[in-house]
């Protein structure tokens, strides 16, 4: 990538989590974000995730709180409840028309979109993007059984980079992550506490 190309980071939250965990690290968004800054001008950091409200304590919310402080620009919205066809109750949350809105409206003042996420729905979006002369690179992995990347979503990408190539540049230490969830947690158990929300299955991260 040229010094000066526009560049513009989209995450999809949860798959890049899972992504992640795959692969067996956490990863330090401060300096994934000094990473990329690195390759060009970068525009934006969207990190996109559906919320869980009214629970009690959720693993995302200090994640959440810390991207907005720290430059990224934090796009969520409240998950929904189903049932699924054994009766079991089930949350889903899916930003991917948030993120397709945004990364076209964006096209016009970009060079270059980074996607971190292996979800096959999004090749027509890499296409789309495509026409309007925005390069595409697409993160995920294919060391994984199964990849976590959709075969046509890595096709489509003008460059596929695997998560595994970036874990030394952009993986947590495992210890801060547990001190940082405890501080969260003492800081959590000085508040007035609400009632407890019912137990849910199946939650995004």
């Amino acid at each position: 990538m040229p010094e000066q190309d526009r560049i513009a980071l989209f995450i999809d939250g949860a798959n890049l989590y899972a992504t992640a965990k795959s692969l067996g690290f956490d990863i330090d968004y401060k300096r994934l974000l000094r990473e990329f800054q690195g390759k060009g001008k970068l525009i934006r950091a969207f990190y996109y995730t559906a919320l869980v409200e009214e629970q009690e304590y959720s693993s995302i919310r200090p994640l959440i709180d810390w991207l907005d402080y720290n430059g990224y620009a934090v796009v969520t919205k409240p998950t929904k409840e189903f049932v699924d066809s054994m009766g079991r109750r089930k949350v889903k949350g899916n930003m991917d028309i948030e993120l397709a809105v945004d990364a076209m409206e964006m096209a016009e003042h970009l060079d270059e979109i980074v996607l971190f996420s292996g979800d096959g729905d999004f090749r027509s979006l890499v296409e789309a993007l495509q026409r309007k002369g925005v390069r595409v690179s697409v993160v995920s992995t294919i060391t994984t059984q199964p990849p976590m990347v959709a075969d046509e979503l890595r096709r489509q990408a003008d460059e596929f980079i695997d998560l595994v190539h970036l874990i030394a540049k952009i993986g947590r230490d495992p210890g801060e992550r547990a001190e940082r969830m405890q501080r969260y947690q003492e800081r959590e158990q000085r508040r007035p506490v609400p009632h407890a929300a019912p137990q849910t299955e199946d939650v995004d991260h």
